[in-house]
């Protein structure tokens, strides 16, 4: 099974820092958060990696090259132009031929990637999504109502939750066939598309959760945070 996966977008909320540097290279306590979704990849038993690049992407392939310091094997797929996520995936597709996973470039994850893999594989899906049960609180107080204006309840400040995607993602090949070339297509366009053709799609929720490098207040704390590690 081989892992794809996405560094070729511009970091444009995170400028200054991604003016020479792509996204994916940038250190968190001295290395790459590349090098970890590498790590982690390889611990869950993937060792053929296909890096998608655009943005920079000397930077990349001049610190991975072909992988063998990393205990993998890293493989190329190069897009002249940014073009969103699964725009990027569309350029790896002449390497894959079988069951994949698919994750962003900017993130860290962890949570079980073999019992993710699994769970696909046992359900017969064409697409497994990893999901996070977001939790937030609303910064008001809720009040509950009757149509006729009448108050029911008042609820101060109340907790709700979400599923919301973490980006991470194991996928069946025809899934590439969706994906128009050489065009920005987001992977919600492709999720929809699926589904619109009454395909499955089946998820797992990762209990550990993740952390995404989106904007400069997120790396910068991340950063601080695994410099002191």
């Amino acid at each position: 099974m081989k892992a794809v996966i996405l560094a070729g977008g511009l970091g444009t909320r995170l400028r200054p820092y991604t003016k020479s540097l792509p996204k994916p290279m940038l250190p968190l306590g001295g290395k790459p958060i590349l090098e970890y979704e590498i790590e982690w990849v390889r611990k869950n038993g993937i060792k053929e990696i296909v890096l998608c690049v655009s943005y920079l992407r000397n930077k990349i392939e001049d610190y991975f090259g072909d992988g063998k310091k990393f205990g993998v094997k890293i493989e190329y797929a190069i897009s002249k132009k940014p073009l969103a996520t699964a725009g990027q995936l569309k350029t790896a597709e002449k390497f894959i031929d079988d069951t994949f996973v698919c994750l962003y470039g900017d993130s860290i994850y962890n949570f079980s990637l073999r019992n993710m893999i699994k769970h696909h594989k046992k359900s017969k899906a064409n697409v497994t999504m990893s999901l996070f049960d977001y939790k937030f609180n609303l910064k008001y107080g809720v009040i509950d109502t009757k149509k006729s204006g009448q108050v029911t309840a008042w609820n101060e400040k109340p907790e709700f939750s979400a599923k919301i995607n973490i980006g991470c993602y194991v996928m069946e090949p025809e899934v590439l066939k969706l994906i128009p070339k050489n065009k920005e297509y987001g992977m919600d366009d492709v999720i929809r598309k699926v589904l619109s053709r009454k395909k499955k799609v089946s998820s797992v929720i990762s209990k550990n959760g993740f952390i995404d490098i989106g904007d400069k207040d997120t790396y910068e704390k991340t950063n601080e945070e695994y410099s002191k590690k």
